[in-house]
């Protein structure tokens, strides 16, 4: 200990509470910063930050980089404004100009974790899933999450050459880069009756915000798809995505 720390001082604890300032800060720390910022071992600090992502403090993104946990986010106040109070305004934007079911959601790995949401009054709509988990290369944000990783990056989330949540409809790895690649060209990702049947969604990328790789996405009544009516509801999507990434100055994952 340092010739100032207190006596009754608790080694882990200190260690852990220096990381969740370090995450706080700067939204995104890798095992070698987390190291060097506390003087130990790459091993010691790993268990550390594995600790915090047992309690949701922090989750493991791509490339051994920790990002912001749901459970530190609720706790950011002050002068950092957590991401859905952040968001919401564009969330809002993206509800009146559409009248679907619009959620905010973040990529965890492999996974999406839907933060926030406006439901639709339409009699036919489709719920909020606030809170949900999905696999990411079954819903429309997560895909076009994915779409912005580089492809050894999306390797790296499925270590065993296998997307986890695919079906007979998209047999293994190779499959879900080529639907990315469509992704990229179009700028966002569909979910036609994947996630739910009778459930049609569109999700666009707007990068990382407050250390999260996040998404917005517009869902609605597959009967309601017929009639071109989604290339309109994606207009709307992409062109409140892009304020969310001009407003908040943030780059893709």
């Amino acid at each position: 200990m340092g010739q100032n720390d207190p006596p009754y001082l608790v080694e882990a604890a200190d260690r852990a509470l220096v990381l969740l300032t370090l995450l706080a800060e700067r939204g995104r720390l890798t095992v070698t910063e987390a190291a060097r910022e506390l003087g130990v071992a790459p091993s010691s600090a790993h268990r550390l930050l594995s600790t915090l992502c047992h309690r949701e403090y922090a989750v493991q993104g791509d490339r051994r980089v920790y990002l912001l946990g749901p459970a530190l986010l609720r706790l950011r106040t002050g002068d950092v404004q957590a991401l859905p109070d952040r968001i919401r305004p564009f969330l809002q934007m993206l509800f009146d100009a559409v009248g679907e079911t619009v959620h905010l959601m973040v990529r965890m790995g492999s996974e999406v974790l839907f933060l926030d949401g406006i439901e639709s009054t339409r009699s036919l709509r489709v719920g909020l899933r606030v809170g949900a988990r999905m696999p990411a290369d079954r819903t429309s944000g997560g895909k076009a999450m994915l779409a912005d990783l580089e492809p050894d990056e999306i390797d790296a989330l499925y270590t065993d050459g296998r997307a986890p949540a695919m079906d007979e409809r998209l047999p293994g790895l190779a499959a879900l880069h080529r639907e990315l690649e469509a992704v990229r060209r179009d700028r966002f990702g569909g979910n036609y009756d994947e996630s739910e049947p009778g459930v049609t969604a569109i999700g666009a990328s707007v990068g990382v915000i407050d250390g999260y790789h996040a998404a917005l996405v517009v869902a609605l009544p597959t009967a309601r798809v017929a009639g071109g009516g989604l290339q309109a509801v994606a207009a709307e999507l992409l062109r409140i995505s892009d304020r969310v990434r001009q407003e908040n100055g943030r780059t893709a994952a």
